[in-house]
């Protein structure tokens, strides 16, 4: 549903100075001396934690001592080459639970080395510097399908291409980069950047990008594998969970993955239609930039709800602070009964909590309430699936021969976050090509 732009709710709309301030970067690129004192303070441990906990596995001590030494080419080498899309996980990673939330610093009366400060300096000099860091193996005649153009397929694309296979990406979207294109926060990340990353990974070669081509419409699983050598799934989760409420279809209600697009997708932020009021139901990084982004656009008053305790909350304690200090207050214990409306149009939410139930007032409400799984053009007799996910293996590949599949819409360990997508499509692309391997010596 759309937001009705009334005289009361277009009111309180900022000018296009304020809005460009707002959603200006909220993590600044480090400068020469920045990053070379935060580069210092890493002990360069042996065994790193922090490696270990990179999804991706990135030499974080060996891309640090690098730059500590001016060898920024050196650095963006280590973590390219480990993550093809280390500059989009320098901007959206939860560092906090990850690398930097392991970090031998992160301690009381210290704190963690800036790894993703650190990597993000290293690659945003590599893009602007334009230099091939890579050179890509011969030509070998095999083409894979890659279906979906987010990180886990972009990831696997990139490292097939690199050894010297055809990639060719369908993607229902017409612009590339899934969720880093349309799901993630404008202010984590400005001036295009998704698709500038996107550009330097096309720049290897051998990468085609078929878009506006959708599984289950435009064609199908069976005619991929009859015309590839292979096909990689990874068209993330499209669905979103219904909020099976009276007054879910009130006008001012939306998903907050659409409303967060709307955003990402503007030429003029002033056009998005933001309320005064907002309450986002949901406790995950979804929930969290849907709110700071209502904020930032105008709204007086942002209330995050969530049915359980902070305990329970996918979004991570640094997002949580994050929402906070941008004026966003935090209802836990939340459970929604329904929603209320005068005249077709949402003006409160009714909630629940330890039997008493008490309204939040809110001409808009946004849903955060999780993605699903829209198997279309999946054979559920050919194609495992478990819990809503398409099952694979350990290498990503699915219960059908000459199929594999990676990023949210397959099982896997770990979150569902971008580089864990990226190692999703890095594990399928080593086993596709090992596979090709396999076949040439059985042919022998």
């Amino acid at each position: 549903m759309t937001l009705k732009q009334t005289g009361d709710i277009a009111s309180h709309r900022l000018t296009h100075e304020q809005l460009a301030c707002e959603f200006a970067d909220v993590a600044p690129l480090l400068d020469a001396t920045a990053a070379a004192a935060a580069a210092s303070r890493c002990h360069y441990c042996y065994d790193a934690p922090c490696v270990q906990a990179c999804p991706t596995s990135i030499d974080i001590p060996g891309f640090i001592r690098k730059i500590g030494n001016g060898n920024l080419k050196g650095a963006a080498v280590d973590i390219l080459s480990a993550n093809p899309l280390g500059g989009m996980c320098a901007r959206v990673c939860p560092t906090e639970i990850l690398c930097e939330g392991s970090c031998v610093r992160n301690h009381p009366g210290d704190e963690p080395v800036k790894i993703g400060a650190l990597q993000r300096h290293a690659t945003d000099w590599a893009m602007a510097k334009g230099e091939p860091l890579f050179k890509r193996a011969p030509e070998t005649g095999r083409r894979i399908a890659i279906v979906g153009a987010g990180p886990a397929g972009l990831a696997c694309a990139y490292r097939l291409a690199l050894a010297g296979h055809r990639a060719v990406i369908f993607d229902a979207r017409e612009k590339p980069g899934g969720l880093n294109e349309y799901g993630i926060a404008a202010y984590k990340t400005v001036e295009d950047y998704a698709q500038r990353e996107i550009e330097w990974l096309y720049s290897i070669g051998g990468i085609e990008i078929k878009a506006g081509q959708s599984l289950g419409r435009d064609f199908t699983l069976d005619e991929l594998r009859k015309q590839y050598d292979a096909v990689f799934i990874a068209f993330g989760l499209a669905g979103v969970r219904e909020l099976a409420l009276e007054g879910a279809s009130l006008d001012g209600v939306m998903d907050a993955v659409d409303f967060i697009e709307q955003v990402r997708q503007a030429d003029d932020l002033a056009s998005v239609a933001v309320g005064r009021r907002v309450v986002v139901i949901g406790g995950g990084n979804t929930a969290v930039d849907a709110c700071v982004q209502s904020r930032k656009l105008g709204a007086t008053n942002v209330t995050m709800a969530y049915r359980r305790g902070v305990e329970n909350m996918s979004a991570t304690w640094a997002e949580r602070e994050f929402a906070q200090t941008n004026g966003v207050s935090i209802v836990t214990h939340a459970k929604p009964v329904r929603l209320i409306g005068d005249n077709g149009v949402v003006t409160g939410v009714e909630f629940e909590r330890d039997a008493q139930r008490f309204v939040i007032d809110a001409d808009m409400v946004l849903k955060a309430i999780g993605q699903t799984l829209v198997p279309i053009g999946v054979d559920r007799a050919l194609l495992t699936l478990d819990e809503g996910r398409i099952v694979t293996d350990e290498n990503r590949q699915t219960t059908l021969a000459k199929v594999w599949a990676g990023g949210d819409c397959a099982t896997h360990e770990g979150l569902d976050l971008t580089v864990q997508a990226v190692q999703d499509g890095k594990l399928a692309a080593a086993s596709i090509d090992a596979s090709f391997e396999l076949t040439a010596i059985k042919a022998a």
